[in-house]
């Protein structure tokens, strides 16, 4: 193809509600060394894209392609790969944005090819959010048999992963859901106990449910709203991780508190420092392709929209509307 080749693709001109969305034609450049064109089959949903749209993480240029995470098909490879053909089935997670789009160019270094046990669909639904809980639970805190631990939004993409994977490392799994229907799939997904945060104080249901000693670690991706409380759920020496904000930015607080709570630890990661390195992404890959194949993670994709449809796809989102993962279809 040439260097004029056009697709569709959703694009941020300005920063704002979902409303700011476009579905534009983009122009996509043949690959560059080191460099492969994917044809999207599918395109990872996550709360990152909602960050990017609104401006809380600010994109370099408008417009802007948004998006993150995908899987589909090799396109067209640049001078000097080597290790991916066209036709290769390949999926990623990765810096920068531009997933979505029907295509775009992407360095070799940042995708790994798909396992044939493994669908289009699930590997641009597992990426992201299945990488995300690798790192949180084999690396920032290493969960070790015993270890109870609290999930907030334990019905979502990541959360239904942790809550698996945790379970079948031998943790207790406290979670938190916004109504029964989501308490129930964290359930079936291995959460041995789930907190109605809309009509029960999780701090005191998580002292009850531990009689009063605390969690190991907390997972927090709401922010702003749960940071406080979740400190108040760890025992002395615990792990707040709070890697995400989808209430808002936690607000600024003296780092002697955690001396008072008891010596707490608290880190806020990101997956992109955790794959910067290849052999890092390729190790944490294949950790994450091995418990889905084997069935020890399951990725349940719960809702899918056409890529055109992406701005529906955000209310939903941010209305807390979803369960489990969604991908856009190019």
């Amino acid at each position: 193809m040439s260097p004029a080749t056009t697709c569709k693709a959703v694009r941020v001109h300005t920063h704002g509600g979902p409303e700011v969305l476009e579905y534009d034609d983009v122009a996509v450049a043949d690959p560059a060394p080191g460099e492969i064109r994917i044809r999207h089959t599918a395109i990872g949903l996550n709360f990152i894209d909602v960050y990017m749209r609104t401006g809380l993480y600010p994109l370099p240029t408008l417009p802007a392609v948004i998006g993150l995470e995908g899987a589909g098909v090799v396109d067209a490879v640049g001078e000097g790969v080597e290790n991916l053909s066209i036709g290769d089935r390949v999926a990623y997670a990765s810096q920068p944005p531009g997933a979505y789009a029907q295509l775009r160019t992407i360095s070799t270094e940042r995708v790994v090819k798909i396992p044939d046990a493994v669908e289009d669909k699930t590997a641009a639904a597992m990426m992201l959010q299945g990488l995300t809980a690798q790192y949180l639970l084999r690396q920032t805190y290493r969960v070790q048999a015993g270890d109870t631990i609290l999930m907030h939004a334990a019905a979502g993409g990541v959360g239904l992963i942790v809550c698996q994977w945790a379970k079948h490392l031998g943790a207790t799994v406290i979670g938190t859901v916004g109504n029964v229907e989501k308490a129930d799939l964290a359930k079936a997904h291995g959460c041995d106990h789930t907190i109605l945060y809309r009509e029960e104080n999780f701090k005191d249901r998580v002292m009850e449910l531990t009689d009063g000693r605390g969690v190991n670690v907390v997972y927090d991706s709401i922010g702003k709203d749960t940071f406080m409380d979740s400190l108040g759920c760890l025992k002395t020496l615990g792990t707040m991780v709070t890697y995400g904000n989808a209430s808002g930015p936690v607000e600024p607080f003296q780092p002697a508190l955690l001396g008072k709570m008891g010596s707490l630890f608290l880190t806020r990661p990101s997956l992109f420092d955790y794959i910067a390195e290849r052999e890092n992404l390729t190790a944490m890959a294949d950790e994450l392709f091995g418990v889905v194949s084997t069935g020890v993670v399951k990725i349940e994709v719960h809702q899918e929209y056409p890529l055109s449809s992406a701005s529906q796809a955000h209310m939903d989102l941010e209305a807390r509307n979803t369960t489990g993962s969604t991908v856009l279809i190019p």
